[in-house]
């Protein structure tokens, strides 16, 4: 297998860009605010740089003093910030919302099926009735897995589990074990049926952090394991040859090659050890070209619904920044810094 070819002060320098960037952006207290400081979240864990703490500590700090308004799954995956930001300082405010922020998933948020959440999302302004989406998966279920895990609270930890077991029972596909953009449930299908870029990335992403606060013991481990490992089998696959990314379509070679989902895509892939490193090569190179000079993450699709056929996603405007492709990146690039080579269980 090729060794990871990475210069880590480049990678440093990009992460740097990405997160100076970010922060000249205005952001409410939404879903993509939630990525894009996951990913600072990240670069800090990776880095230990303290301004980039100092600043989700002012933003968050900022947005408090307005308390919180009115939640939505998405917009839940904030509380990854707030973990962070409890584990870094302490300050018990911080794990307060974070659980407020549980509570409402656990208590109030809309679900159908056996527990799965359903999608909502900009305030509940839009509404998908007994639709589940692969962004759920990142969204809420690890953030769920992650504060569980911190607070010992197995009714977190093991609702966290059911998002995972749900997700992946209605949406990967078990002939090319990708995963579907969403599923309908009072229609019983998938839509479009799209195999969606960054929808897959959400899952895979997610799947392979959770591993990490999973006991091997878990019959759940090997679920989720593989689940990922049978989507990662069949993503590299369909790794574009000559950008290293992957369509936004992910089957469709004619749609736009997308700088978000292959972000993630290609995180999740740096879990696996050595096996996947002649793709994750490529990958660095692709993204490394996609950051401009002032840090801005290029070709990043905007927002998108489940598109009602391929292609209203080649439609998908992906020209200008998005909060998701800045936090998505910074994924990335903190997963190189100071890499090391890791042996999967198997």
């Amino acid at each position: 297998m090729p060794a990871l070819q990475i210069d880590e002060a480049v990678i440093k320098d990009a992460i740097d860009r990405v997160v100076q960037r970010t922060f000249r952006m205005d952001f409410n207290w939404d879903w993509p605010a939630g990525v894009a400081f996951y990913g600072v979240s990240e670069a800090y864990e990776a880095t230990g740089k303290q301004e980039y703490l100092d600043l989700l500590k002012a933003w968050v700090d900022e947005q408090l003093e307005d308390g919180l308004p009115k939640l939505t799954v998405n917009a839940v995956s904030i509380g990854h910030t707030l973990l962070t930001l409890y584990k870094h300082t302490g300050e018990e405010k911080y794990i307060r919302v974070a659980t407020d922020m549980a509570e409402f998933l656990k208590h109030d948020a809309e679900r159908f099926g056996d527990g799965i959440f359903q999608h909502t999302v900009n305030g509940g302004k839009y509404s998908f009735p007994e639709q589940a989406w692969a962004d759920t998966m990142f969204m809420a279920g690890y953030f769920l897995l992650r504060i569980g895990h911190m607070l010992n609270r197995a009714d977190y930890y093991e609702d966290g589990i059911k998002q995972y077991h749900g997700h992946e029972n209605v949406l990967q596909d078990p002939v090319t074990n990708l995963y579907y953009h969403g599923w309908d449930n009072i229609a019983g299908n998938h839509m479009s049926g799209i195999y969606w870029c960054r929808g897959n990335s959400w899952a895979s992403i997610t799947m392979a952090r959770a591993l990490g606060l999973i006991e091997v013991q878990n019959p759940s481990y090997m679920v989720i394991d593989c689940s990922l490992r049978d989507q990662l089998s069949a993503l590299v696959r369909l790794q574009d040859e000559e950008s290293g990314l992957w369509h936004t379509v992910l089957n469709d070679p004619t749609s736009y090659v997308e700088t978000s989902g292959s972000a993630a895509i290609a995180a999740a892939l740096l879990t696996r050890g050595r096996i996947y490193n002649k793709y994750v090569n490529k990958s660095i190179q692709g993204i490394l070209s996609r950051i401009g000079e002032d840090g801005t993450v290029q070709s990043v699709s905007a927002g998108t619904a489940v598109m009602n056929d391929a292609q209203g996603y080649k439609e998908v405007p992906n020209k200008r920044i998005q909060g998701w492709g800045q936090g998505l990146a910074l994924v990335f690039l903190a997963s190189l810094v100071g890499k090391q080579e890791v042996t999967a269980i198997g």
